[in-house]
């Protein structure tokens, strides 16, 4: 792997995005192989606290088969020693989400801090959201309740249980989609909605106001950056048939075309694409 690592650099915003950068910020991976994601965390814990200000907490989840592994701090991500010890552990896998934080609701405590997760039909569920949902307060009657104060929390419980209500049991990725689809009007109607989800299958995304994605797949290329001066040759370290779609609230890198989401979009990727097989 050719990588060279030298001073950090600030990362330059799109104009007029003041707004947004006052939110947290997700990541995804959603890969035909299983994938190391050191590249893309490296880069993107950078904005917990150094190159950004999102540094009320921060989490990251990794699916390993049916398994689930789940990293969450409420220290800032740039300087968590757990954060660091990540940089060392070999984060591998099909579907990652990851998340740092400016609190808008909730303090800022370990339960107030993404990715969320449950149970339905026998699956880990993993739910992480930037944006902020005014006077959100659904009624919520079934085993899906909120352990902490976010707004973030609260959209999460209520999709699992509506899901539960829709479905006996797990519906394939298509029908998933389309019940998605007819939920998340109820929740956009309070505000900003960005999220990913993901049950290990497949990975959903959804756009409110910013999100972009890219897929690496053969031929690969390289890439650096935009918050480290990192860069990485793919082609040294994938083979033909790896592929991954990465999904971000801001480009990670500065060398690679992202493509923008359209504000209430909502993609489900498996292995590595867009499950209509778009790349672009």
């Amino acid at each position: 792997m050719g990588t060279a690592r030298l001073a950090t650099r600030p990362r330059q915003w799109p104009q007029g995005s003041d707004t947004l950068q006052a939110m947290c910020q997700l990541l995804g991976l959603n890969c035909a192989t299983p994938t190391d994601a050191n590249f893309s965390f490296t880069g993107f814990r950078r904005r917990g606290g150094a190159t950004d200000h999102h540094a009320d907490g921060w989490g990251i989840a990794f699916f390993e088969g049916k398994g689930l592994r789940l990293f969450v701090d409420h220290d800032s991500a740039a300087h968590s020693p757990m954060a660091d010890f990540l940089r060392r552990y070999p984060l591998k896998s099909t579907n990652i989400i990851a998340h740092v934080r400016k609190a808008t609701v909730g303090a800022v405590k370990l339960e107030n801090t993404h990715p969320f997760t449950r149970e339905l039909w026998g699956r880990h569920w993993v739910f992480a959201h930037n944006g902020d949902l005014k006077d959100y307060r659904p009624h919520l009657h079934s085993h899906f309740r909120p352990v902490g104060e976010t707004d973030s929390e609260r959209a999460f419980c209520w999709l699992m249980q509506e899901l539960a209500k829709s479905h006996a049991g797990l519906p394939d990725v298509r029908e998933l989609t389309l019940t998605l689809q007819e939920l998340l009007p109820q929740i956009r109607a309070h505000g900003s909605f960005n999220f990913l989800l993901s049950n290990g299958e497949a990975l959903w995304a959804h756009c409110s106001t910013q999100l972009h994605y890219l897929i690496r797949q053969h031929p690969f290329a390289a890439a650096t950056l935009m918050d480290e001066d990192w860069t990485v040759n793919f082609a040294d370290i994938n083979q033909p048939g790896d592929r991954a779609a990465v999904i971000v609230t801001t480009p990670l890198t500065r060398n690679e075309t992202w493509t923008a989401f359209a504000p209430g979009e909502l993609k489900v990727f498996v292995d590595g694409l867009p499950l209509n097989g778009e790349t672009s």
